[in-house]
């Protein structure tokens, strides 16, 4: 099935983020989250790919296992950090050989320590660049590439963030995933400002439900995204991961329910390696797989 096919409305897509552990124990574990998320029919999982190659062997070694195991569908992240064009290239022969069928391509954070990304001599500066790679050259990918509501952190602004957004679309990718966000305008304005841009492909919201308020601060301080001081509030009221874990879901089952009736055209869930919080998000929305 073509990647953009699953987000076609009245179809809604479903689909996972995995990052690959860093032990054998680590992956066993994962792929027991990954069973219990696969009784919600996903379309397919993703799998991230470390700065420079970093985790390549964990991904791949994930993403085999996945597809082997499950039968589902599988798509491999992978950035221009620290790699040339023939290793990329060597990657992505090695990912379709593995039976990988999509790749989300990113340009990918500059490398720890450094403030701004520099391409290495032989390599890629742009993500669009990385998705015209692929289509050209490695055809039978579906791709799927990143969009920001909040607009990126690097970017000069909204309008230039979009321009960028644009081109990776023009280069050929099948689908957008967002970054988290925790206020739907957020996505809305960004979904119609895609359109009016004339980007015609699915614009698949990503989410990442709360379950922890130290962590979920860490994370939006790096991606620069918003939480509503409401939403900070409520999670603070009470000590104990119980309370922030329960506001976190409910939270996030609203939000995901304001989506799906707001037109979007199904959910990515970026799940932290874990199925309980996404479980019981899913468990609770009637209709959402019909």
């Amino acid at each position: 099935m073509k990647l953009g096919d699953y987000f076609k409305l009245p179809r809604r897509g479903l689909s996972f983020e995995l990052f690959p552990p860093k032990t054998d124990a680590g992956v066993d574990q994962l792929l027991k989250t990954v069973a219990d998320l696969a009784k919600f029919k996903p379309d397919f999982f993703t799998c991230t790919y470390g700065a420079g190659g970093s985790t390549r062997d964990r991904t791949m070694q994930v993403a085999k296992s996945v597809r082997q195991r499950l039968g589902i569908p599988v798509a491999s992240h992978l950035t221009c950090v620290g790699s040339t064009r023939d290793q990329l290239r060597a990657y992505l022969k090695a990912a379709g050989d593995e039976g990988i069928e999509y790749i989300v391509a990113l340009r990918g954070d500059p490398p720890q320590g450094e403030l701004a990304f520099r391409a290495i001599e032989g390599g890629l500066s742009y993500a669009n660049e990385l998705v015209a790679l692929i289509r050209e050259e490695f055809p039978g990918f579906g791709i799927a590439v990143a969009g920001y509501p909040e607009v990126h952190q690097e970017a000069l602004d909204a309008a230039t963030d979009l321009t960028n957004l644009r081109r990776k679309v023009d280069a050929g990718a099948d689908i957008v995933v967002t970054q988290l966000f925790y206020d739907n305008h957020d996505f809305f304005r960004f979904r119609d400002r895609c359109v009016a841009a004339g980007i015609r492909v699915p614009i698949v919201p990503g989410i990442l439900p709360v379950t922890n308020l130290a962590q979920i601060q860490r994370i939006s301080r790096m991606c620069k995204a918003k939480l509503p001081q409401p939403f900070v509030e409520k999670l603070a009221e009470r000590d104990g991961e119980s309370w922030q874990y329960e506001v976190g879901v409910d939270f996030a089952r609203t939000q995901v329910q304001e989506l799906l009736r707001a037109g979007a055209p199904g959910i990515h869930f970026y799940v932290l390696n874990k199925s309980s919080a996404t479980s019981s998000i899913l468990t609770e929305l009637d209709g959402f797989r019909e």
